[in-house]
């Protein structure tokens, strides 16, 4: 069984800052893509950044410049660094990883439950 684990949300105020993290445990052979989602009150899901295995990223044009999305791939952790939190910021944010478990012959999209964000301004 393969379960994603998010932690590091909570209340900040505006222009504040906090770290994600989302580990990733079980019978994981491979991870390839992995991202950060977010969803407000109300709203759609959408994404938020990506990190390839080499380690290449994409974000939201919403958060570029103020998120940093990182990955350790020895712990199958991947990491969201919020800076200059604004209050539109407020969601619940998923993180997501494509992994191949041991045994599997393709790639499955796993979802964490969620981590709620509040920016309060």
């Amino acid at each position: 069984q393969v379960q994603l684990v998010e932690s590091g949300g909570g209340l900040v105020q505006a222009g504040g800052s906090l770290r994600l993290s989302c580990v990733g445990s079980g019978s994981i052979f491979s991870i390839n893509a992995m991202g950060w989602y977010r969803q407000a009150p109300g709203q759609q899901r959408v994404l938020v950044a990506t990190i390839t295995s080499g380690g290449s990223t994409a974000y939201a044009d919403s958060v570029k410049g103020r998120f940093t999305i990182s990955r350790d791939n020895a712990k199958n952790t991947v990491y969201l660094k919020m800076n200059s939190l604004k209050p539109e910021d407020t969601a619940v944010y998923y993180c997501t990883a494509g992994i191949l478990s041991f045994g599997a012959v393709r790639y499955i999209v796993y979802w964490g439950q969620g981590t709620p964000v509040t920016v309060s301004s």
